[in-house]
């Protein structure tokens, strides 16, 4: 796995980006590190006392027009590292008390990340990622990677397309989240800390209840009950790209959020919930 040919996406652009070639993402060949905290509006299970070691990288293979992180994911920005530096970044983290390693929206950097992660660490690595993954990819993290959290954003084609640009993100978003359960297996609990396993976000989009019954028809259809963990946001917030784009210039309705939550339960699917004030832009990171 490398830069050259980069197909590490499903956009599977092919461009040479050691000879400054720049695909869909507009990535370098030099990963980009845009922030590093102890986050702490992880879900609580992942960082009990709020101390999630996150490294936030620059660019995305996506492109959602709502995306809280747009300061640093709509362009590759941040510092470059290499693989060293990454590594020692990571362990610093924990020296800081990092509860695990968070690597968020790293799949356009997996050549500078896998050297770091050879050995493994004291704290167990999150790959914190928009579900838009090749499979053949993920394939290359097996053993090193704890938990997967995974977006599953659509199951409509065209709103993919229209808010991400991404029309096949649903097939790719299928394939990638069997695979990343096949990695980790059944939910692992260390007390009330999960130590393994994968666990899928989705985030309720205004007006777009169908697409988010459908997602969890899909999951409750694929996975036997407790083997995946759900995470159900509602802190879907109005961008500026959104302003002019209704419904999407507005935040959920709580009938829209209690008829999705009626549905993940009835399909049997455990996870988490969030409150309504977790649609508020100061929960956004400083970038």
């Amino acid at each position: 796995m490398d830069y050259q040919n980069c197909n590490l996406c499903p956009r599977r652009c092919g461009v040479d980006r050691t000879a400054g070639e720049r695909g869909w993402c507009g990535a370098p060949d030099t990963a980009l590190v845009a922030k590093t905290m102890l986050h702490q509006w992880e879900e609580p299970v992942l960082s009990p006392n709020g101390k999630s070691g996150a490294i936030f990288f620059g660019g995305c293979t996506l492109g959602c027009i709502y995306c809280q992180n747009r300061a640093i994911s709509q362009s590759p920005v941040g510092t470059p590292m290499d693989s060293k530096q990454l590594r020692d970044t990571m362990e610093a983290l924990i020296a800081e008390g990092a509860e695990n390693i968070d690597l968020v929206t790293p799949t356009h950097y997996l050549p500078t990340i896998l050297p770091a992660l050879e050995r493994s660490l004291s704290v167990p690595v999150i790959y914190n990622c928009g579900g838009y993954e090749r499979v053949e990819t993920l394939r290359e993290l097996e053993g090193k990677v704890d938990i997967y959290l995974p977006d599953l954003k659509y199951a409509d084609r065209e709103l993919g397309q229209t808010l991400s640009g991404a029309k096949n993100y649903f097939p790719a978003a299928k394939l990638a989240i069997k695979e990343m359960v096949r990695q980790t297996g059944a939910p692992r609990w260390d007390g009330e800390r999960l130590v393994r396993g994968t666990v899928v976000r989705h985030l309720i989009l205004p007006g777009q209840v169908e697409n988010s019954l459908r997602c969890l028809d899909w999951l409750g259809d694929n996975f036997r009950p407790g083997e995946i963990l759900v995470s159900l946001m509602r802190q879907y917030t109005p961008m500026e790209a959104t302003a002019s784009m209704p419904p999407f210039d507005r935040r959920i309705t709580d009938e829209e959020y209690d008829a999705v939550l009626s549905w993940m339960y009835l399909n049997d699917l455990e996870g988490f919930v969030q409150e309504g004030e977790a649609a508020d832009a100061a929960f956004i990171p400083d970038f």
